[in-house]
């Protein structure tokens, strides 16, 4: 009997003893990972300011094209008008003419 309780003792010993060290592995492998996260944090803050300037220089950039675009737009509005301008002169030229002719003249 004696025999079969010293068995169960040193049993129960060692599976303190596995216990403790899974419980030591935990709490390593938390260490570890509390540190890898925190490196992860740090490596990403300091990043924000690349980040920030890439998102940045893409907002000049469509900024820019939206500019050219409306300029290009602009322009061409521009001719279309200075266009029929030219077009309408030589009648409106007629039509003072007409005017300055006989004022009673209905245009």
């Amino acid at each position: 009997m004696d025999e079969t309780l010293q068995r169960l003792l040193d049993a129960e010993k060692r599976a303190e003893a596995i216990v403790k060290q899974a419980d030591e592995e935990r709490d390593r492998i938390i260490q570890g990972a509390l540190h890898e996260a925190h490196a992860e944090e740090e490596r990403f803050e300091a990043r924000i300011p690349e980040l920030h300037r890439a998102f940045i220089e893409k907002a000049e950039q469509r900024a820019n094209q939206t500019n050219s675009e409306l300029k290009k737009r602009y322009d061409e509005h521009h001719m279309q008008l200075r266009t029929t301008a030219e077009s309408r002169e030589k009648e409106a030229l007629n039509a003072a003419f007409e005017l300055l002719i006989d004022p009673d003249a209905n245009l």
